[in-house]
């Protein structure tokens, strides 16, 4: 990000400078927080770059590009918390009711990706630190995704994933 302060474009990274662990096509999310509070996120749920190529990217439009927020000024940065979560692979949840949802997740484990038509959304296994409870990350991943209250279709999908996180 401060390579994003001083030149306004992403950090460029060679993947071959990196262990081939970092190599590795792998998805990522960049949360960043000032004081506590969410500042920007974003993120892919599918493998499109080298993990390092895929970091830079999002840590760069975290700052910059998350439409939420404006453009991280360069006094913000000194106070930003930096957290990096490296996704596992998608796994569909196959689930004939909200019941039948609800007693697959595993709170604080799962991430949960959405999908109804045009309306995606998802939430990352740390939002379980705000909403504890199996039906309340469903119903606020539903108004995320645009949905209504308690709202269910046969053709609503949904998948999994676990993240492991580095922080700074």
């Amino acid at each position: 990000m401060a390579h994003g302060l001083e030149n306004g474009t992403p950090l460029r990274v060679d993947p071959a400078d990196y262990p081939e662990v970092l190599r590795e096509r792998r998805a990522s999310f960049v949360t960043l927080r000032r004081h506590g509070a969410l500042r920007g996120c974003t993120g892919r749920l599918a493998p499109e770059h080298p993990l390092t190529l895929d970091v830079a990217l999002n840590a760069f439009q975290s700052a910059f590009g998350d439409p939420r927020f404006e453009s991280l000024r360069r006094e913000e940065f000194a106070d930003l918390e930096l957290h990096i979560s490296i996704l596992s692979p998608l796994e569909p949840l196959a689930a004939a009711s909200e019941a039948a949802l609800l007693e697959q997740l595993r709170p604080g484990v799962d991430g949960l990706l959405l999908r109804e038509g045009t309306a995606v959304a998802t939430f990352l296994p740390d939002v379980w630190d705000a909403l504890a409870s199996p039906g309340e990350f469903l119903h606020e991943l539903r108004r995320k995704a645009g949905l209504p209250r308690g709202y269910w279709s046969s053709t609503l999908r949904f998948e999994r994933y676990c993240t492991v996180q580095i922080r700074e």
